[in-house]
């Protein structure tokens, strides 16, 4: 079901103003992250050119003259490495396809790059990509989607002659999908450098195909917006390589994006990732998802804030600043030196937790990952990445996988180095062989049915070494359970005995299905394999009251940081 399709729908702001250790009138004392519907999704994340080619008929091979083709653009690594600058035919058919793959392997929604049009040729400006380099767009298409010229059309590469993006859509709500859709605010397609200038770079069109803007292949500085109304839409600054730069104080701009992106809601898409929210100001983000939740209330909006410190990607989480979830660089880079580093220590990990007093609205919604399209993918083992996906889906957040990890695909790799590789039906076959695909399911089948994962107060326990143990509780209306939660990223068996804050009863384990009696005042014990994670879990409402003093405290902390 959509986000926006819950009821009773709650807006953002109300869903993150924090409900965990009040007491509601039944007397029961509730607590709980966050009531966002979002936060019982597991996302994972596709560029869809590179994901799986499920329609021939829309790869438009022959598009674009000459040098300046679109389909198959190689770039030549060391060692007989490859990468590509080109389309390569993965569309929206490929993904719908595989719905039933991605909802068996436990995600239940799938974020997709901008579906919205893109240049018919490759980019004639800039500077030549050489294997692993950056901001070196020349030869380069717009198989990624974010170099828009048309934001009220679908590019012909992704769409079918049976299959619009209301169809994708609905194929995906059918199989049990909700669907992310990649957006872009800031800027348009490349827009000066050319040699030789090229239809469409540079230029913006509306719905009937009329052309609204145009940068005339002319440097930033050479723009005239206050004589010349083709050049309204554009700042006179540059900010990222050669790509235009929309005017974020200009009303025409915003009315143009939010009037494209509700049509693409209307058709079915059901939560927003928001493409470089930093090169805009928070002021635009929150005229634009007023706009947007001024239609669909509570409509969830993620953006990317690319930093690692907290306290500027924390910004966008609060009003005036759009309100949003934002994905976690911090924790990002926190777990990538706990897996990528021999000795590393969990301990590593909590201080980019913020579970109270932190800067973020609600550190509960925000989006966790550990690699993406626009960085070096998780450099890891096998085991590695299973150790990855067990912190993931069990620490607060919500979990988003990128394409291909679940079987360590193209591990390491930067962009123009492999990162964006396509993937393939035969890869998709051939996943479930895979040690990290089995223990990936395993995982994300396990917080799909465990509200207290999803939405649970985190307390933590121990993170030392290669052990992690928290508790995750949830207790809100007729839905009371408590996690605990053992980690062990080790080559070796660990050891556990729990006792402190544990509350009595017959706690259930999963994966496993074994279940511990524990008296009151006793403890948990159980040995947790290398590489493991064990979960267990107590339906039941929490009477302890050591642990519901701690929760009180964490409430009351997660209260005051404005969560």
């Amino acid at each position: 079901m959509s986000a926006r399709r819950f009821a009773p729908v709650l807006a953002l702001a109300l869903a993150a103003a924090l409900a965990s250790g009040c007491t509601p009138r039944s007397g029961v004392r509730e607590y709980y992250g966050t009531a966002a519907p979002f936060a019982s999704d597991a996302v994972y994340f596709v560029v869809t050119d590179r994901f799986v080619n499920g329609d021939l008929a829309n790869d438009h091979r022959e598009q674009g003259a000459g040098p300046w083709h679109t389909f198959d653009r190689p770039i030549r690594g060391p060692g007989g490495d490859n990468d590509n600058i080109g389309y390569l035919g993965g569309d929206l058919r490929g993904v719908l396809d595989n719905a039933a793959y991605l909802r068996d392997l436990g995600f239940s929604a799938v974020w997709i790059t901008p579906i919205v049009d893109n240049p018919d040729f490759a980019f004639s400006g800039g500077d030549a990509p050489s294997w692993g380099s950056l901001w070196t767009d020349r030869g380069k298409t717009g198989y990624h989607g974010y170099w828009g010229t048309n934001f009220y059309r679908a590019d012909e590469h992704l769409v079918s002659r049976d299959l619009d993006f209301a169809g994708f859509t609905r194929g995906m709500h059918a199989q049990g999908l909700k669907v992310v859709l990649d957006i872009v605010a800031n800027h348009g397609s490349p827009a000066f450098g050319m040699d030789p200038p090229l239809p469409g770079f540079g230029q913006v069109f509306d719905a009937d195909g009329r052309l609204l803007a145009d940068h005339q292949n002319l440097p930033p500085a050479q723009l005239d917006p206050a004589h010349v109304p083709l050049h309204r839409f554009y700042k006179r600054e540059s900010e990222l390589a050669q790509l235009s730069n929309f005017d974020d104080a200009s009303p025409e701009v915003l009315d143009y994006l939010a009037g494209a992106y509700l049509q693409w809601i209307a058709q079915g898409a059901d939560a927003f990732r928001i493409d470089t929210v930093s090169l805009m100001p928070p002021a635009f983000w929150q005229r634009f998802a007023d706009r947007i939740r001024a239609k669909h209330p509570g409509f969830f909006l993620f953006g990317e804030a690319f930093n690692y410190d907290a306290a500027v990607v924390a910004q966008y989480t609060k009003r005036g600043g759009g309100e949003m979830s934002v994905l976690d660089f911090p924790l990002k880079q926190a777990i990538a030196t706990l897996l990528e580093k021999p000795g590393s220590d969990y301990a590593g990990i909590v201080p980019a937790l913020h579970l109270a007093d932190g800067p973020y609205r609600n550190p509960y919604e925000l989006m966790t990952f550990y690699d993406n399209h626009d960085m070096a993918r998780l450099d890891a083992t096998d085991a590695g990445f299973v150790d990855a996906h067990n912190l993931l889906f069990t620490v607060r957040g919500i979990p988003v996988v990128y394409y291909g990890s679940e079987v360590g695909f193209m591990r390491g790799s930067a962009e123009h180095a492999g990162n964006r590789n396509y993937f393939g039906q035969e890869r998709v076959d051939a996943a479930r062989a895979s040690t990290i695909h089995e223990n990936l399911r395993r995982i994300a089948r396990i917080r799909a049915a465990s509200p207290a994962l999803q939405r649970g107060l985190q307390v933590n326990l121990e993170f030392s070494g290669d052990r992690a143990a928290f508790y995750r509780v949830y207790a809100r209306g007729d839905a009371q359970q408590i996690a605990l939660v053992l980690l062990n990223k080790g080559d070796t068996p660990q050891p556990f005995r729990i006792a402190r804050y544990l509350q009595a009863g017959t706690w259930r384990s999963e994966p496993a299905g074994r279940r511990q009696h524990v008296a009151p005042g006793g403890a948990l014990i159980t040995e947790v394999a290398p590489h493991g994670v064990q979960v267990w879990l107590l339906d039941a409402a929490v009477t302890d009251p050591a642990l519901r003093a701690e929760l009180d405290r964490l409430a009351a902390q997660h209260r005051t940081s404005g969560g």
